[in-house]
């Protein structure tokens, strides 16, 4: 009887630890940023998404109070010129990583209400079609200049 508890203890210890180091699950925003930006301007916001989920889910949609309107933009090049379109949503793939950075997917920023100064952080939600909405905080910081500017 004695050695069933102990035993009993152990497991329940060792599943304790192995939850608590369990992987992520679900979708999770990883380092998010925006560059400084002046009031009436456009800017952008960019960082990792990755979705931990065995199954497929969809990014439909983005909000924010910072901005008069929100959109999830890509940038790419066609032939000698860098386009940028208004994407719908982007399909992200179960155990999948999507990185947002400038030159290519982007969240547009339309119509700034305020300063983006370095140091500032602002919300921003973004909406999925199988998860939940994840609202992350966007700090705003200086990044080295890229040629190709998403505004």
């Amino acid at each position: 009887m004695i050695e069933m508890r102990r035993f009993l203890k152990v497991l329940l210890a060792g599943i304790i630890l192995l939850s608590a180091c369990s992987a992520a699950t679900g979708i999770t925003i990883k380092e998010p940023w925006a560059r400084p930006a002046v009031q009436g301007d456009n800017g952008a916001a960019y960082f990792l998404l990755q979705n931990h989920s065995a199954w497929d889910d969809e990014l439909t949609g983005v909000s924010s109070d910072i901005a008069a309107a929100v959109e999830i933009h890509e940038s790419k090049m066609e032939g000698d010129v860098m386009q940028m379109q208004q994407l719908m949503s982007i399909p992200i793939q179960g155990k999948a990583s999507i990185e947002f950075a400038p030159g290519g997917y982007h969240i547009m920023l339309i119509g700034l209400k305020q300063d983006l100064k370095v140091g500032d952080e602002f919300q921003v939600t973004l909406q999925f079609k199988e998860h939940e909405d994840i609202t992350v905080a966007v700090s705003v910081q200086e990044h080295e200049s890229d040629s190709m500017s998403d505004h």
